[in-house]
């Protein structure tokens, strides 16, 4: 059974479960933490050490958290739903036929308040790239955002840890991308034009954190064009990285700033930066707003 805790006072993550009233032994907890069966708000964690703060909800799970993925909801009206996706899930199924995608743990929310409640795929998200996703929750919304999409978008913001120290301070990539056999996305002279701005946040010893902005929105566009600089994602094996320091991909869908079509209201959707990529990367919320 899920355990949900509303902490009252400063603590670290660990000493704070070892005192919880948890039917677990000691080396029992450490195991949950171990496999990502402990969340703060909403956000897993395998770190003993993480510092908690009165007002975050931790969350204990008693089995894998991919079996009970919690859908941390950034807005929702009467057409729309925008969540932020975790790393590791899927927006929707492919032909493997995974239980758990973006799309069912949506699905299965709306259809708490009616049976007959649907979504619909407006754009979608690597599995292992986390942030801003939006949802449907009709047909007519679907349509009235794909239509013009890039016309609709204002800003599309991705925050990536890349391998080695970037030279330029900001640059533009652009090329054709076709994919092949094995579906690995590639550069070429033919196929679909891709267009992606990049501007350095902050350089580290052996990485470079970058804000990431696309004019176009291929598959997999920015893991192949960090590539093609000489600067895979950290973790991106199918696109070469070497190294892997977040035991993860380093792409985070930071901002989705959309106009709606019909009324014109603008929408500005934020996913915060992931807790991992804070520690690895110690860049703060003003480094990412001014980016």
């Amino acid at each position: 059974m899920k355990r949900e805790f509303k902490i009252q006072k400063e603590d670290t993550l660990l000493n704070y479960l070892f005192e919880a009233d948890l039917p677990y032994s000691r080396s029992k907890i450490k195991s949950l933490l171990k496999h990502n069966c402990v969340s703060i708000n909403s956000e897993a964690t395998t770190q003993f050490d993480d510092p908690i703060y009165p007002g975050d909800v931790v969350v204990v799970l008693p089995h894998n958290r991919s079996l009970d993925t919690p859908l941390n909801i950034i807005y929702e009206d009467n057409n729309l739903i925008v969540i932020d996706k975790p790393y590791g899930l899927l927006t929707i199924a492919t032909d493997k036929n995974e239980d758990i995608t973006a799309y069912k743990l949506a699905s299965a929310y709306v259809k708490q308040e009616n049976p007959k409640n649907k979504i619909f795929v407006v754009h979608r998200l690597d599995r292992d790239t986390s942030g801003v996703l939006m949802f449907a929750k009709n047909k007519k919304t679907q349509d009235q955002f794909q239509k013009n999409w890039n016309q609709n978008v204002q800003d599309r913001n991705y925050i990536a840890i890349v391998e080695g120290v970037m030279r330029k301070d900001a640059d533009t990539i652009e090329s054709f991308l076709q994919e092949n056999k094995t579906t690995h996305m590639y550069s070429t002279h033919e196929g679909l034009k891709a267009i992606t701005h990049y501007k350095v946040v902050r350089r580290m010893k052996e990485n470079t954190v970058v804000s990431i902005r696309l004019d176009t929105g291929r598959k997999n566009q920015i893991r192949v064009h960090m590539l093609d600089i000489g600067h895979p994602i950290v973790g991106d094996r199918k696109y070469n990285a070497k190294t892997n320091p977040l035991k993860r991909m380093g792409l985070h869908a930071y901002r989705l700033k959309i106009t709606n079509p019909i009324t014109e209201k603008t929408f500005d959707f934020v996913a915060p930066l992931p807790r991992n990529f804070i520690r690895f990367t110690k860049v703060t919320p003003n480094q990412l707003e001014n980016s």
